[in-house]
């Protein structure tokens, strides 16, 4: 994995920015960010659609409900750690709107 992003150009990498210096207004990063991870939980929901249960140790309602809070919080975590590039977008358009409104 580290040899294949080593190819790609620098523009297709995406790092996150980091820290409160960064992102001087918390909540628009916390909706931002918020907006990623329901993105994020979405596109890893349709993952595990495809994925059939074990009927020994798993199987009934429980486990859609259950599997429901786990991808919600993949979404939340994939997006604290950088996620795609969505929040950074979101952030930059919110600070924008913030600016002509004014």
């Amino acid at each position: 994995m580290t040899v294949a992003m080593a190819a790609l150009p620098q523009s297709y990498i995406h790092t996150p920015l980091q820290g409160a210096k960064a992102h001087p207004d918390a909540r628009a990063w916390a909706t931002a960010q918020d907006f990623e991870s329901q993105f994020l939980s979405t596109m890893a929901q349709t993952m595990f659609e495809g994925v059939k249960t074990d009927e020994t140790f798993g199987g009934g309602p429980g486990e859609d409900t259950f599997r429901s809070m786990l991808v919600e919080q993949y979404g939340q975590e994939m997006a604290k750690s950088g996620g795609i590039g969505i929040a950074d977008k979101i952030y930059g358009e919110i600070l924008k709107l913030q600016e002509t409104s004014k």
